[in-house]
């Protein structure tokens, strides 16, 4: 993908974009990203479909310099992937994830909605799920019945991931019922709740969430719905409500689990690029999201 025509060239301001593209020639890079683009399973349908190439595209509007830590990610190397030839068939999915995290020692996966994390988890940890720990930033229990964007935690509860391994932050009031509630607890979910954390530091409830979710020996899966935003900052995601979490917190709380080692990979999802404002405020959060993951990882070299 070019460098957008509008946008000026500074060879003194390297693009994120570029960076992406570039990619390396090494067999096992320190940072990897894949595409699902599927919308097909949403409860919401929608243009989730269009999501990583808009994320991709949204990349050359931000350098790779995280100033905050002084991490350039020009010092990573990085393969984009591509996208999934059959994004709608979890079991390719899960195949594409597997190949892709065996070249990659981060891998991050855009879709898409969330139906996405359900393969994402099975490839990244093949047969290892029960010693595999879950972390959601989400508005949603996602623990439906059926096979949905609503349902991948009970899916991975049914394969054989432990719900005393999985850590749910930002459920929202009012986006969720009490069945399914009562379903988190008797799986045995930790749940941070927004309202919780309006009395809690992000570097707090990370610092726990990582604690619960690292018990096992096979690592930690990260899924980023961005619904999990308040509405202001996420239009695009259909299931936002007003008061979630700032784009500032999510941000932080990205940066703060990739740059913990037992964090393999890491999904952004439920972002619907077709219903995004003109700004596109959420697909160009999304895009954050990815540069985050990235210097998180490279924090902790």
């Amino acid at each position: 993908m070019s460098t957008p025509t509008q946008l000026p060239n500074d060879p003194h301001w390297p693009r994120a974009g570029t960076w992406l593209a570039g990619g390396s020639e090494i067999p096992v890079v320190d940072f990897g990203v894949m595409g699902v683009p599927t919308s097909l399973l949403s409860i919401s349908p929608g243009g989730a479909n269009k999501t990583p190439d808009a994320i991709r595209e949204a990349l050359y509007r931000y350098s790779t310099f995280h100033a905050s830590s002084g991490i350039d990610l020009a010092s990573l190397s990085v393969q984009d992937f591509g996208c999934s030839s059959s994004p709608s068939d979890m079991e390719i999915n899960a195949i594409f994830a597997a190949q892709s995290a065996a070249r990659t020692h981060f891998l991050t996966i855009l879709g898409g909605d969330n139906s996405i994390t359900y393969a994402g988890v099975r490839g990244v940890f093949n047969q290892g799920l029960g010693q595999a720990g879950i972390i959601t930033f989400d508005a949603h229990y996602d623990l439906r019945d059926g096979v949905s964007n609503g349902s991948p935690i009970r899916q991975l509860i049914e394969a054989g991931v432990r719900g005393a391994r999985i850590v749910q932050i930002g459920i929202a009031d009012f986006a969720n019922s009490a069945e399914y509630s009562a379903r988190a607890r008797d799986y045995g979910i930790t749940v941070i709740s927004r309202a919780a954390m309006r009395r809690r530091t992000m570097s707090d409830v990370v610092a726990e969430a990582l604690e619960i979710a690292g018990t096992g020996n096979a690592g930690i899966y990260v899924d980023v719905d961005v619904d999990v935003c308040d509405r202001s900052v996420a239009p695009g995601c259909p299931a936002s409500v007003p008061g979630g979490l700032s784009a500032d917190e999510l941000r932080e709380g990205v940066f703060l689990v990739a740059g913990d080692s037992r964090v393999r990979a890491l999904d952004i999802t439920e972002v619907d690029a077709m219903a995004d404002t003109s700004d596109q405020r959420t697909v160009r959060l999304a895009a954050l999201c990815v540069l985050e993951a990235a210097a998180g990882f490279a924090s902790r070299k």
